[in-house]
């Protein structure tokens, strides 16, 4: 602890940024987490009812579905149902819009994580290198003195140690978060291949009725 104590205070300017990251980890962490959170939801409870609203043409019941799951699925259920019911022509190309613009908000500050999980070593080894540079400096006017010398590259390690560590948090997070975004992402789908399913049924059915006018 003294001797953490000690490179803090000798090497505070080269540590400075080190500890801004780790402050960003923290903040992204916590923002990340409490949204994944509000936003949760099990999709398989709702898809059913949505479907069998579906079946029926009941876009009311529908939506009264979608405010039920509430979050960015409520959302994303809210605009399939807006562009089901007013192109249905396009209606894959419209919804993978919708469904990257929530993805965006789903990544917002990840790379962040990603920057610091890159960066944060080599900030550690900068104030290493810096460290042990001074020490060399003062082994060369106080003579040898090995205890100075090693009490100096022990001060300078700390500041590896404090850069990996904060990296390795980083990267564990952003990778954690990345799984999350990706099981919204299959939500997403999910909702897609729901009213894809009806879409395509329609346009069987209009296809079959064409065909008896025709044959009749």
């Amino acid at each position: 602890m003294n001797l953490l104590l000690t490179a803090i205070v000798q090497d505070w300017a080269v540590l400075t940024p080190i500890f801004v990251c780790s402050i960003l980890v923290v903040y992204v962490a916590i923002n990340r987490i409490v949204y994944y959170k509000k936003n949760e939801r099990n999709i398989s409870e709702f898809i059913p009812s949505l479907q069998k609203a579906l079946v029926k043409n009941n876009i009311g019941a529908a939506q009264r579905i979608s405010v039920q799951m509430g979050g960015i699925i409520s959302e994303m259920v809210d605009e399939a149902l807006r562009i089901y019911t007013e192109q249905k022509a396009g209606f894959s190309r419209a919804y993978d819009i919708s469904s990257s613009l929530a993805t965006r908000k789903l990544e917002r500050h990840l790379t962040i994580l990603g920057t610091i999980g890159g960066v944060a070593p080599f900030l550690g080894l900068f104030g290493t290198v810096v460290r042990i540079l001074y020490t060399f400096q003062d082994l060369a006017t106080q003579g040898n003195q090995s205890a100075a010398v090693a009490t100096g590259i022990a001060s300078a390690l700390i500041a590896t140690a404090l850069g990996l560590g904060v990296a390795i948090v980083a990267v564990v997070l952003f990778n954690y978060f990345q799984t999350v975004v990706a099981r919204f992402e299959s939500d997403f789908k999910l909702i897609k291949l729901v009213f894809l399913s009806f879409i395509d049924s329609d346009e069987e059915i209009s296809i079959d009725n064409n065909n008896s006018i025709a044959l009749q």
